[in-house]
């Protein structure tokens, strides 16, 4: 479904821990929407200079008044805390739902979802769709402190089990998500992965996955100022099925990837290997040959029975072609000299530079 535009009433902004959840009415965003989709928000007002929007992941969606949308926020600058100012029945213009989804299994399989943070946002309508396919579900939650991790009773309650880490022993284990992931892969006995955290965390899950062949699926949330492709702020290099890397847009080309095809090291840079970049020199395509004709073999004459070609002229008689129109005689052509054998590298092999 195409994302839409609405200006939709704000039905309440409530604090969670750290964070704050809006919840407003936007029906055409809600019937679209699909795990792992964002919203683009308008902020300051129709007056305010603020011309960016900012990205949401979507955290519920809900049938009420016609269909209502939730997205959770860390107020840290003055578009998100212009949000905490909200009060119900305040208009707020949004653009959804944006961004490609995750993929959902086709057969029922065991699934890890692994959040940090506010990031884990996304992964709770992806668990409840997973439910509906008979698919077993394990949560793994982190954050910096308890009041940081979103969602752990939620978690608790519709999971097969929940793994808590935070940095600072506050709720849970003590140390990093990832510290337990081995454990919990070989415990759950782990299909798929499906991630989304700060991209340090994805690097690493991404990592110890590969140990065991598994395949992640990973939500990107990288800083973007129109959420439609148009400012090109989101970039980040993505192998492509024919193995050429591409800098491709977060907000429209994901912000769900195959993470086994993005090169981590390199997010925010432009690789020099990569399609259009300085220096790019496109793969030389082979032209299609006949079986019969090589680089330097002409075409082989066609075999069997020929066609018969009518009466054929007396011997020693030629055949009559017509009228005659006299041709000009041909220049003689200046027969190429073989090229010389190299038999010193010239210097411009043995520089660094590029000749000159």
């Amino acid at each position: 479904m195409a994302p839409v535009q609405v200006s939709g009433p704000v039905l309440t902004v409530r604090r969670v821990d750290a964070y704050h959840a809006l919840s407003m009415v936007a029906p055409g965003i809600a019937t679209g929407f699909r795990p792992g989709q964002f919203l683009a928000v308008a902020v300051g007002g129709p007056d305010s200079p603020t011309l960016l929007r900012r990205a949401f992941s979507i955290h519920d969606v809900r049938p009420d008044h016609g269909g209502t949308v939730e997205f959770v926020f860390e107020a840290g600058g003055p578009g998100t805390r212009w949000l905490t100012e909200r009060r119900s029945r305040d208009l707020l213009d949004v653009v959804g739902p944006l961004g490609r989804p995750f993929p959902l299994p086709r057969e029922a399989v065991s699934c890890l979802l692994i959040g940090a943070g506010h990031h884990s946002t996304a992964l709770f309508p992806l668990a409840d769709r997973l439910r509906e396919r008979g698919c077993q579900i394990d949560f793994m939650l982190g954050a910096a402190s308890a009041d940081r991790v979103l969602g752990a009773l939620r978690a608790r309650r519709s999971a097969r089990s929940a793994t808590i880490a935070t940095e600072d022993g506050s709720l849970g284990a003590r140390g990093l998500i990832t510290d337990m992931l081995t454990q919990v892969i070989q415990q759950a006995r782990t299909d798929v992965i499906y991630a989304s955290a700060p991209l340090p965390v994805l690097r690493e899950v991404v990592a110890l996955a590969s140990r065991y062949d598994l395949p992640v699926q990973a939500l990107i949330e990288q800083p973007t100022a129109c959420g439609t492709g148009v400012c090109m702020s989101c970039v980040l290099p993505v192998v492509g099925s024919d193995g050429v890397t591409r800098i491709v847009r977060a907000c429209t080309d994901g912000p769900v990837f195959r993470a086994d095809l993005v090169r981590w090291d390199d997010v925010g840079t432009i690789p020099f290997d990569a399609l259009g970049a300085p220096g790019w020199k496109p793969p030389r395509p082979v032209p299609a040959q006949d079986p019969g004709t090589g680089p330097n073999r002409a075409p082989r004459a066609p075999r069997g029975p020929q066609s018969p070609r009518g009466p054929q002229p007396p011997r020693g008689q030629q055949p009559s072609r017509g009228p005659q129109v006299p041709q000009a005689p041909h220049a003689p052509q200046a027969r190429t000299p073989p090229e010389p054998r190299m038999t010193q590298t010239p210097r411009w092999v043995r520089g660094s530079g590029h000749g000159g």
